[in-house]
């Protein structure tokens, strides 16, 4: 099982390299035993790549992650706070109803939901909804229609009552995607812009390590960029792309910028040219960097990237560890048989009981 709420920072972005298109993003996750480290409630908001603000069951308040976000006016906080300790409520009493439809009396379990909302370059907007149980896809929003469809048989009672004409729930959270989600969008756009739209050039190193029969694994690291959205790709005679045998996640550094590395495997004895070209919407144009035999980068600096690889990677397999597989485009779970209706939603949204 992985942890909901951190898929965000492994995702691949939807925002495209030379995209100013923007995501406001939710991700809130009940876990049944507190006693596993987590809390047992946590919701985190993200817009892009920043992480906003978030809640959890230990602090009991809505806080804000950047200082952009402090803008907002003071008394949203509080409103936040209480919708926050309400929806917390119901992820506890989901957790144990998704339990019981699964006949499970005991273990570690998580109740998770993304939703989110997106404001394309060109003007157009998207959003999402779906609920998850222990990493597994339980029902999601078709937006185009606003009802919700299974994913699991144990998601048919759920999903039965959402679409009923007595609750429609669906057709609320379409209305918020469309409209409550987008406005919210453009505020935090607005007050965050200049650290949302803050364009950093990578850097780039490339180096190859022989293997064996007649084999070079070439390795390009890619590192100090910002925003998150990149292309790296081998070419040959800079024009055959090389599929990658190796691509790591975009991994954060503390700074705020990130960092990438994708390898390949060549003959060594070819007499072909290999170079690592990188897409980023901070360069003119594609950065290009050509492998030379002697341009490997020293023991001490590759013993480095690995080590912060390594602590970075540790860092966020802990926050993972409850989430088994990420939902299948832009679905979502959620789950629990309480009678309330009400739609407790960040930034004015709503969070039903399964």
């Amino acid at each position: 099982m992985r942890l909901f709420v951190a898929a965000a920072l492994l995702c691949v972005s939807v925002i495209g390299v030379h995209s100013d298109s923007h995501t406001l993003r939710y991700y809130l996750t009940g876990v049944s035993s507190p006693g596993s480290g987590l809390p047992a409630f946590s919701t985190v908001g993200y817009v892009d790549d920043k992480e906003i603000a978030n809640y959890n069951s230990d602090t009991r308040r809505y806080l804000p992650r950047t200082e952009w976000m402090k803008k907002v006016e003071s008394d949203y906080w509080d409103e936040q706070t209480q919708i926050s300790r309400s929806t917390e409520s119901v992820f506890k009493h989901n957790v144990q109803t998704a339990m019981s439809r699964f006949n499970q009396t005991g273990g570690i379990h998580s109740f998770q939901e993304m939703y989110g909302c997106e404001l394309r370059d060109d003007g157009t907007t998207g959003g999402y909804e779906q609920f998850g149980y222990d990493g597994r896809d339980f029902t999601y929003l078709d937006t185009q229609r606003g009802i919700w469809i299974p994913t699991m048989n144990e998601a048919q009672i759920t999903t039965q009552r959402w679409n009923s004409p007595e609750e429609r729930l669906g057709e609320r959270y379409k209305n918020y995607l469309e409209n409550e989600c987008i406005e919210w969008l453009k505020k935090h756009i607005n007050n965050g812009r200049e650290d949302l739209e803050r364009r950093v050039r990578p850097e780039v190193k490339v180096w190859g390590r022989a293997q064996q029969d007649g084999i070079t694994r070439l390795q390009c690291m890619v590192y100090g960029f910002h925003p998150r959205p990149v292309d790296v790709k081998w070419m040959r005679n800079g024009k055959d792309h090389l599929p990658s045998d190796e691509m790591t996640p975009t991994l954060p550094h503390p700074d705020g910028t990130y960092q990438i590395r994708v390898s390949v495997e060549v003959p060594t004895q070819e007499a072909d040219t290999y170079s690592c070209h990188v897409d980023h919407s901070s360069l003119e144009e594609v950065l290009t960097k050509k492998y030379e035999p002697d341009n490997g980068l020293p023991l001490p600096m590759i013993i480095g990237i690995a080590c912060a690889v390594v602590i970075i990677a540790v860092a966020l397999g802990v926050g993972i560890f409850f989430y088994k597989k990420r939902g299948k485009g832009y679905k979502t779970t959620s789950t629990s048989d309480a009678n309330s209706d009400s739609l407790n939603v960040q930034d004015g949204g709503h969070h039903p009981t399964a």
